[in-house]
């Protein structure tokens, strides 16, 4: 069964969770790629896939949704996860005292969801660098103003056992799906 990796990254959070969870594939024996949404030409030599991008305010980025949606109806015939990066901070609570990681959840997903229907989604916390140059307006603003420091705390927040268990569930779920097949056979 051959796993394509695929996510949309500004700043390489993102890309790093990525890589991580094609690692881990690869570690149960899952032959796996990993690439940017951008650089993907070819979906029909992969079997299942997992899709990820970076979360701002509140939106997944605009290349994996145009991903999602451009090749939704080969995504739908195929297993598929989703996952999210963007929230800062280790507190898994907000203010509100709602779930930060679910609050987090992009507004996208819904849709994409009943479009595609994955096996899961999952959204994860990031890492955000105050040295790297801000890649737009709102990041320009975020970054500078007084508010905006503490909405952007700086720091490597990727839980990489939670990535790392996710993707453990991933490669079971496939070597069940093989199995069934090779059994179906």
């Amino acid at each position: 069964m051959n796993v394509l990796v695929t996510y949309a990254s500004r700043h390489g959070s993102t890309a790093g969770i990525a890589e991580r969870i094609a690692s881990q594939l690869r570690v149960a024996g899952l032959p796996t790629e990993v690439m940017s949404v951008d650089k993907v030409k070819n979906l029909h030599v992969y079997d299942a896939f997992v899709i990820g991008g970076a979360a701002y305010m509140g939106h997944w980025m605009k290349d994996v949704t145009a991903f999602v949606k451009r090749h939704r109806a080969l995504l739908a015939e195929n297993p598929v996860w989703l996952f999210s990066s963007g929230p800062l901070g280790v507190d898994i609570v907000d203010k509100d005292g709602r779930d930060v990681l679910e609050s987090a959840t992009p507004k996208e997903f819904d849709a994409i969801v009943a479009a595609i229907h994955p096996r899961a989604e999952q959204v994860f916390f990031g890492a955000w660098d105050p040295h790297t140059p801000p890649t737009g307006i709102a990041e320009r603003l975020m970054k500078f103003a007084p508010a905006g420091k503490a909405a952007l705390p700086a720091g490597d927040f990727r839980d990489w056992g939670a990535i790392d268990g996710w993707a453990h569930e991933i490669a079971t779920r496939l070597a069940g799906l093989a199995a069934d097949s090779r059994s179906a056979s």
